[in-house]
């Protein structure tokens, strides 16, 4: 088993999503700096569940999203990183984080989409872009999703406003139906919430 690079976050990357990165640690830029020279330039994003992603000491999560580099741009000392989501991960054993963090990892099985779900993602899309349209956050409730319905399930996921830890939650999805439901209940536990409040 290969180790991939890693970029530990703040936040949940959910396949078939764009991330967008400012990166300017010098770690991190070497990392970029090698991703650009490989045929398949994927690096593995974990949630940090606790600690800073600057200067190390933080504790990972074990699932994760492979992510492929889209573009990269460079300003100054920056370089403007667009990735996608790709395919599930779970962190089996952390390498020395030098150069830059490192991890084997070990795919997570691909939940598959049966038409007999389309209710529930419908249900599910209704209510996201409802809560969205309430709530001030980083996603406009008419974003696009993809026409594929697996695809769009997932992104539906990384749309609903709601917090890194639920994120994290769905992200371990074992099941498409199990996802979708979950976006339900949360979301409308966040809306919820926001009512109270």
């Amino acid at each position: 088993m290969a180790a991939r690079p890693m970029f530990p976050l703040g936040s949940v990357l959910f396949p078939h999503t764009p991330l967008l990165l400012r990166v300017f640690e010098p770690r991190y830029l070497t990392m970029i700096g090698q991703l650009l020279d490989a045929d398949d330039p994927q690096f593995g994003v974990v949630l940090i569940e606790r600690g800073h992603e600057v200067g190390g000491g933080d504790r990972r999560s074990q699932v994760g999203t492979l992510a492929r580099l889209v573009s990269v741009s460079a300003d100054a000392d920056v370089l403007h990183i667009i990735a996608v989501g790709t395919t599930r991960f779970t962190a089996e054993q952390w390498t020395d984080d030098a150069p830059y963090p490192r991890a084997e990892i070990s795919p997570l099985a691909e939940p598959t989409w049966n038409d007999a779900l389309t209710p529930l993602r419908t249900e599910a899309e209704a209510i996201v872009r409802r809560v969205l349209a309430r709530v001030d956050g980083p996603w406009d409730p008419d974003t696009e999703l993809s026409d594929d319905p697996l695809e769009a399930a997932w992104q539906l996921a990384a749309i609903a406003p709601l917090g890194e830890y639920d994120r994290y939650t769905l992200l371990q999805s074992t099941t498409v139906g199990a996802l979708l439901r979950q976006v339900i209940d949360l979301t409308l536990d966040a809306e919820l919430l926001w009512s109270a409040g």
